[in-house]
């Protein structure tokens, strides 16, 4: 499997990942532990890989996302965004609602 065959499958495998550096309860960078903080902040589990320790990973992914840098937050297949993005969006609260949506949705049974 190449590595743009995992980086999808990471994706549409967890409705809520968190790409970073380090892990949640050991970020090894600030930006990764603001994003960390601002997503547990939500209260619904999510997946992460540690770029540090998946250098393939780390090298395709900004490439993939045509997002250059981490972390990255991915919500239902979607790119939120980094850092800056995440932490915004955890002050307006609009964080928490998306997380706790996606969460939700995929909660229930289809309807179809």
């Amino acid at each position: 499997m190449s590595v743009i065959d995992t980086i999808k499958e990471q994706i549409e495998g967890n409705d809520v990942l968190l790409y970073m550096k380090g892990t949640p309860r050991f970020p090894q960078c600030g930006f990764s532990s603001r994003a960390t903080e601002a997503v547990m902040a939500c209260g619904e589990r999510f997946a992460f890989v540690n770029i540090l320790e998946n250098p393939e990973i780390r090298a395709e992914l900004p490439k993939y996302a045509n997002w250059p840098t981490f972390p990255q937050l991915w919500v239902k297949g979607e790119l939120i965004g980094g850092c800056d993005i995440i932490c915004e969006m955890a002050e307006s609260g609009e964080l928490e609602t998306v997380i706790k949506e996606s969460v939700a949705d995929s909660a229930k049974p289809d309807a179809e």
